[in-house]
């Protein structure tokens, strides 16, 4: 009876950590305006909701059943957060402000591929470089690290833009011609 009541467990667990992985994916892919892709995933996620659940209300008088379920919502949403890390979906915009004018920051910074507008810029201490920068999401670290050896003390703010049009930069990245 131990041996069944460990794997039922373990089932519900895993079932748990399965979908509020989806879960999460789902909602981010939402956000970003994927809606087909989230309707597909909505459908495999329901499914594993249905067993899940439908394994711990048939056996309520078991407590570890409940608690399994718990533990494997909160384990899902860290999962699921991770797995969309990883994927990195969408762009973010950067925007850089810069003493180093000696450098030429944004000419560098366009050699390697990112989408760079740089204006002139007026802070506390005098004339600055402001620069906007878009990557996608999954160059973004690479960014910010190219960005410190560049200027160790550059301020840097990022976003994720909602809505993107036209430009040069855009067409290059549906074309797969930049970060190669």
């Amino acid at each position: 009876m131990l041996e069944n009541s460990f794997v039922m467990v373990s089932i519900i667990l895993i079932i748990n950590i399965v979908y509020v992985s989806f879960f999460t994916i789902r909602m981010i892919l939402t956000l970003k305006g994927q809606r087909y892709l989230a309707a597909c995933l909505s459908m495999i996620e329901v499914v594993i909701y249905v067993l899940g659940l439908g394994l711990v209300l048939q056996n309520l008088n078991e407590i570890q059943n409940l608690i399994a379920y718990a533990v494997g919502y909160g384990i899902g949403v860290i999962v699921g957060m991770k797995i969309e890390e990883k994927l990195a979906l969408g762009y973010i915009t950067v925007n850089v402000i810069t003493a180093e004018w000696d450098k030429d920051v944004p000419k560098l910074l366009r050699e390697k591929g990112y989408g760079v507008t740089d204006w002139q810029a007026h802070g506390l201490e005098g004339n600055r470089m402001a620069m906007q920068i878009l990557t996608p999401r999954k160059f973004e670290l690479k960014l910010y690290d190219t960005i410190k050896s560049l200027d160790p003390k550059a301020f840097i703010i990022a976003y994720e833009p909602k809505t993107i049009h036209g430009g040069f930069w855009v067409k290059s990245v549906k074309r797969g011609k930049l970060f190669k």
